[in-house]
């Protein structure tokens, strides 16, 4: 590792899994009021965004649609984030068939990946650093196939034409936000700094991009031209993917296995969406290889024995309950989930209401318990070791037609694996899988192979009211602390009936089965002092949520954005 030994920030090797630095730190908090529009609606993490899915709406484009315009727009704009290098899970209520449908373009491992792709030489994993950097953590995007799936099946307007709000910005350029400037000032992915494309384009003649600046992206109007043209073939097959292929194989610090054939091979799935009840409600995700439906699906029927409503938002009471409902939750996640087309996962057993009756009374009434061990489901498999990362994004759109999406997606750190192709940053997904395959007896879930997709936590998530209508559609990125922003912010939205921008504006609340973390520099009384009498290891932490929520309206839709990021929601 000739490259990364002479970084600066070496001294992150020596973090272990659950300490790794969460890459997309706070850049700002920003209160804005939510929108109200009579016909449609989008929320997305980014303003040029947000205003290229409206504009996709106004002119008769499906929710569909304008998730395709935004996500190249945000290729171009968040590259920190998301991008047509990554993957992402979808949401989608088709009103006219009255279905909710779900769809997986998370990436796959190429081909000869193996189970001790991220072990050493001394046949220990490797430190944070040296796996996430590189070509060795890349996985097959998934981001376009997925995009152009759904579009075949849900788009009204020509495909090519969605390219082109995002090709014009590329080439026009748009001005660097501050939290993108903010983010590459401090360099939080070493990888950036490595002689390259990415460096040459982030930080040209040595210095990072400072806020204002006109950025160009004539090489991503390029691809984006291609992709336009030949659809996913001009992506996953020709010049584009030979220069992948290329820029992963030769990595100077830890090259990669993604071939060409393994890009020809992709293709996105549609999926039964994982639904389960809350109050009156059906709050429905995507199921396995993502563990966020199924874990929001867990702490929601652990909290549904308790009266929610009548406690104040963000209580001592409610953390407690809130904070034991999520360690059982995360016990099994951590535990069970995984690629199901690969592993024998018990998601049935998982959320059975016996099960879950079960596991409540593990619930102490004043106190932490503790560490929770995953349930009794009968399935031999081993520990994990996974360091989820929180580089993602989320989005949410209403047609005129009453359809409604709701989007997660990601390129895994901040600012991926680094490797910059065609004027777009590849993933570092990889990551996402167990560094440590475990024991041959008991091979850890969510190990590396061939052709697997690696866990997730993005939790894209419909809520079907009394009469299975939609009534939320709502997500968030950071990590695997999304499980936590989306079920918090529910309970705020369907408990407390709080109005969008104060459950949007709520103090974040999280806790992975480790530790409960209270965002800092915020207002919470006297909670942390009394969370610690309960016996609570607690801690202040920057919890840097970016949750994007549409309602349903007896006067149409309102929307709002997380006041943590740079997102907008806007409608006509």
């Amino acid at each position: 590792m000739p490259l990364l030994a002479r970084l600066s920030l070496l001294s992150l090797l020596s973090l272990p899994a659950w300490a790794a630095p969460e890459p997309e730190a706070p850049t700002g908090f920003v209160l804005e009021s939510s929108v109200s529009a009579p016909h449609y609606l989008a929320a997305t993490a980014n303003p040029h965004a947000t205003e290229a899915a409206r504009a996709t709406l106004a002119r008769g484009g499906s929710a569909l649609d304008a998730a395709v315009a935004a996500q190249m727009v945000l290729t171009l704009t968040e590259p920190q984030s998301s991008g047509i290098g990554g993957g992402l899970f979808l949401l989608y209520w088709d009103a006219e068939a009255q279905q909710l449908v779900s769809l997986d373009g998370r990436e796959t491992a190429p081909a000869r990946a193996h189970p001790e792709l991220f072990l050493g030489p001394d046949g220990e994993p490797l430190s944070w650093l040296e796996a996430v950097v590189g070509g060795r953590s890349v996985g097959v995007p998934g981001a376009v196939a997925a995009l152009y799936e759904g579009h075949r099946r849900y788009g009204t307007l020509p495909w090519a034409s969605l390219m082109e709000p995002a090709i014009t910005l590329a080439e026009q350029g748009f001005e660097v936000s501050p939290r993108l400037a903010g983010l590459l000032a401090r360099e939080l992915n070493p990888g950036l700094l490595r002689p390259g494309a990415a460096r040459d384009y982030f930080y040209p003649g040595g210095q990072s991009l400072s806020a204002g600046t006109l950025l160009k992206n004539p090489a991503l109007a390029d691809s984006l031209k291609r992709i336009a043209a030949q659809g996913p073939e001009g992506f996953y097959r020709g010049p584009l993917a030979k220069a992948m292929v290329t820029a992963v194989a030769n990595d100077l610090d830890r090259p990669g296995l993604l071939s060409e054939a393994d890009l020809a091979a992709y293709r996105p799935k549609w999926r039964a969406p994982v639904c389960g009840p809350y109050r009156a409600y059906q709050v429905c995700g995507m199921g396995p290889p993502s563990s966020g439906g199924p874990a929001v699906a867990q702490i929601l029927g652990l909290m549904s024995g308790f009266d929610v409503a009548s406690m104040a938002p963000n209580s001592v009471e409610f953390l407690h309950l809130f904070s034991q409902a999520s360690r059982l939750a995360y016990a099994d996640r951590n535990h069970y989930l995984a690629d199901n087309d690969h592993v024998s996962v018990p998601l049935e057993a998982m959320l059975a209401p016996e099960y879950l009756a079960q596991r409540r009374q593990l619930i102490p009434p004043l106190k932490d318990a503790g560490p929770a061990q995953p349930g009794d489901l009968s399935r031999p498999v081993g520990a994990d070791a996974t360091a989820d990362l929180p580089s993602t994004t989320h989005l949410v759109m209403a047609d005129r037609e009453g359809n409604l999406l709701s989007m997660t997606s990601s390129i895994e750190m901040g600012f991926g694996s680094s490797i910059m192709v065609g004027g777009f940053l590849l993933n570092n997904q990889l990551t996402d899988f167990s560094r440590h395959p475990g024991p041959a007896s008991a091979p850890a879930a969510n190990r590396v192979e061939g052709g697997k997709r690696p866990r997730s936590s993005m939790a894209p998530t419909i809520v079907l009211d009394a009469k299975g209508q939609p009534l939320l559609a709502i997500g968030s990125p950071g990590g695997s602390r999304i499980i936590s922003y989306v079920a918090q912010t529910t309970i705020a939205i369907l408990d407390w009936q709080l109005p969008l921008e104060r459950a949007m504006a709520l103090p974040r609340v999280s806790h992975r089965n480790d530790y409960l973390a209270l965002e800092a520099d915020r207002p919470w009384g006297g909670a942390l002092e009394a969370m610690a009498e309960r016996g609570y290891r607690v801690k202040s932490v920057p919890l840097n949520s970016g949750v994007q929520v549409i309602m349903k309206t007896e006067k149409g839709w309102q929307g709002a954005a997380d006041p943590r990021r740079e997102g907008r929601a806007a409608g006509g």
